[in-house]
């Protein structure tokens, strides 16, 4: 991997710098030292601009100074030579050290540290089935805790459940105003039915409920200090409600290869009294006040410092409309009850293990030998369980409309103090799913409601959207066609595996290949394409490296690992010559070497498309080399050789990439 090699160049060049010129090691010159790639083969495989940068402050032509460098540096091990040219310092790496190295021992490059991530993502409110919007989510905040894990790092998965949020409130509501259901009703429905594809509805017509007449909302609060209190049958409703539809929700990311560590479920940080632990916190440090007059009197707020300013559509949430009012942020209304930042405030402060408290834990499911387990307020239904949060560094995966929210919450963690945690809050953000029309319009939905719009906008609120159980099942079902098509002789359960790998792949890498900030127009014929910018391409290409080793061993006997055991005694001129083919196999090898590079770019910029653009990349560099070099029919036995090493390190580091993204390689294509 190409990042433990930047690092010795870096650590390499500044003692020479240090020896030369006597610049400190640390000094901000050599801090950060620049490895660039050169713009052709011939010039090297990696290049140090400092030259340049130093070269007003020794008084010298960069040309020198590069010369000088380079000649301190003298020979290094896994290095074929290092020359200066024109300013630049270039590096040659030592091919066949760096390809035998990285193809009998890869992997990640970061050291591993004990320093605990925590991942929140999906979160979805446990009321109706996920949707094609929660989709991005999840696959993001799974994509990311992938790469922190590649990086070395532990990772915590968490998915905070809203169990006394209005939504869950308003199907309770539902089943007992509009169906006349008790719990026992309740629950009859919930074991005879699909439960979240039922409250789907059931939502989408309490809504309508509510706006036929606005004092039924009275209802509505009824019901939720009914759920906050507890030990009642509304609160009982609820909380089956909301177990039941939080497994169908598990169902469905299982089939998207998403798991968890833990659930944490917003009821018991209220019985638990987080909460109340947090706002003694925050009361004591001024970070929030009793504000005493004016529109928000008899309200506990904190002061909106100029970067949280929120945006117009959050100015809403306020009870007062001045100027003033607005610079102030509610945290608990004047009637006492917390607002959704509040709670917020005291699980990060848990999540970072500062809050002096903690919950009880339960195993709540379990998939492949693996307990997923899930917060309870019941000590008797506790168990012994792993330790959870007290974490040093946090991401929350949450939509753009709750950045304003977010940026409150490392306020509160500055106004007490912990800015280091504060630096350490980061919150993913990213924008919504639409829909293409003809895509819409395969799913059964009705697009004329957007007619003049160049997307769809889809409404679970109003009912209006894609479940994405029907999205993946659509899915499976065209990958499924296609691959009849192509395998006529393949059975239909081989057939239904290969359809579903090919289908989660073609969601999942849709869901991460455009900028986070982008919105997302999502189109199935796009998205299962084995020719464009798509999951299926790139498994593609890695089946393409899988049939090449079959034939291989079929033909010669020869796997990768006797193609690994050849090349110490294998000519090297196929790799290391200064002739087009050595520098196309050896061009494969580097690129594919990058993935690291790429995963601590996507990592730092809090980006994964860098990553999907990147195996995609890959996998079209990989079909040139395909189509210009073969493999199968080179009666040379060296070409044949190298070129297959380099297939077999193309084809390891592009299956790695894909399961970062959660996607798997089927056995056919």
């Amino acid at each position: 991997m190409i990042l433990p090699v930047q690092r010795i160049v870096r650590t390499r060049i500044a003692e020479a710098v240090s020896a030369l010129y006597g610049i400190a090691p640390d000094d901000p010159a050599l801090a950060a030292i620049v490895v660039d790639v050169p713009p052709r083969r011939a010039l090297g495989d990696l290049a140090v601009p400092l030259a340049f940068e130093l070269a007003r402050r020794l008084r010298k032509a960069p040309k020198i100074i590069a010369q000088d460098i380079a000649g301190q540096l003298g020979s290094l091990d896994g290095f074929a030579r290092i020359e200066a040219a024109n300013g630049y310092i270039n590096f040659f790496l030592d091919r066949v050290h760096h390809l035998d190295a990285w193809l009998n021992r890869g992997g990640a490059s970061a050291a591993a540290t004990a320093e605990k991530a925590i991942v929140e993502h999906t979160a979805i409110n446990p009321n109706k089935a996920a949707h094609i919007g929660h989709l991005r989510n999840a696959a993001l905040g799974d994509a990311f805790g992938r790469l922190l894990r590649y990086r070395g790092r532990v990772v915590e998965i968490q998915n905070y459940i809203d169990d006394t949020g209005v939504q869950v409130a308003d199907v309770a509501v539902g089943f007992r105003e509009l169906e006349g259901k008790d719990l026992a009703g309740v629950r009859e429905i919930a074991d005879t039915t699909r439960f979240d594809y039922y409250c789907w509805d059931l939502y989408a017509r309490v809504t309508e409920w509510y706006a036929a007449d606005k004092d039924r909302l009275r209802i509505r609060s009824a019901a939720l200090h009914d759920i906050e209190r507890g030990g009642n049958e509304t609160a009982a409703i609820a909380q089956l409600i909301a177990d039941r539809i939080v497994r169908r929700h598990l169902e469905t990311m299982a089939r998207l290869n998403i798991g968890y560590d833990l659930l944490t479920w917003e009821g018991d940080i209220l019985r638990l009294h987080f909460w109340t632990h947090a706002f003694e916190f925050l009361k004591r440090t001024g970070a929030v006040f009793l504000q005493t007059e004016g529109k928000l009197k008899g309200c506990w707020v904190m002061r909106i410092e100029d970067e949280a300013a929120p945006p117009a559509e959050a100015e809403a949430e306020q009870e007062g409309e001045g100027e003033e009012e607005q610079r102030e942020k509610v945290i608990v209304r004047s009637d006492g009850t917390v607002t959704y930042v509040g709670k917020d405030m005291a699980y990060q402060l848990w999540k970072f293990g500062l809050l002096g408290r903690d919950f009880h834990y339960r195993p709540f499911a379990s998939e492949h030998d693996k307990v997923l387990w899930s917060t309870t307020s019941d000590p008797t239904a506790a168990d012994a369980a792993p330790a959870f949060g007290r974490a040093s560094w946090v991401c929350n995966v949450i939509d753009t409309r709750q950045s304003y929210l977010q940026k409150l919450v490392k306020q509160a963690l500055a106004a007490l103090g912990y800015h280091e945690q504060a630096a350490h809050s980061v919150h993913y953000s990213y924008e919504m799913v639409a829909l293409s029309h003809s895509t819409a319009r395969e799913l059964g939905y009705d697009t004329s409601i957007d007619a003049d719009r160049p997307f769809v906008e889809v409404s679970g609120r109003k009912g209006l959207g894609v479940k994405a159980d029907d999205l993946i099942d659509r899915l499976i079902d065209k990958a499924s066609q296609e691959v009849a098509r192509r395998n006529a002789d393949l059975p239909a359960a081989d057939v239904r595996r290969i359809a579903e790998a090919i289908g989660i792949a073609a969601v999942r890498y849709f869901m991460v290949k455009f900028s986070r900030g982008k919105v997302i127009v999502f189109d199935i014929d796009e998205a299962l394409s084995f020719e464009g910018e798509s999951g299926p391409y790139l498994q593609y290409a890695v089946v393409r490296a899988n049939n090449i080793f079959n034939k291989l061993k079929e033909r010669a006997n020869l796997d990768e690992a006797a193609v690994s055991a050849a090349l110490a005694s294998t000519p090297t001129e196929p790799l290391t010559s200064d002739s087009e083919e050595a520098h196309e196999v050896w061009g494969l090898v580097l690129e594919a070497a990058r993935l690291d590079e790429m995963v601590e770019q996507a990592v730092r910029m809090l980006e994964l498309s860098v990553i999907a653009k990147y195996a995609f990349g890959l996998a079209q560099a990989f079909n040139g080399f395909y189509h210009r070099y073969p493999i199968l029919n080179e009666e040379r036995t060296d070409a044949r050789i190298w070129r297959a090493a380099a297939v077999a390190y193309c084809r390891k580091q592009l299956t790695t990439a894909l399961d970062l993204m959660g996607c798997s390689v089927p056995g056919r294509m």
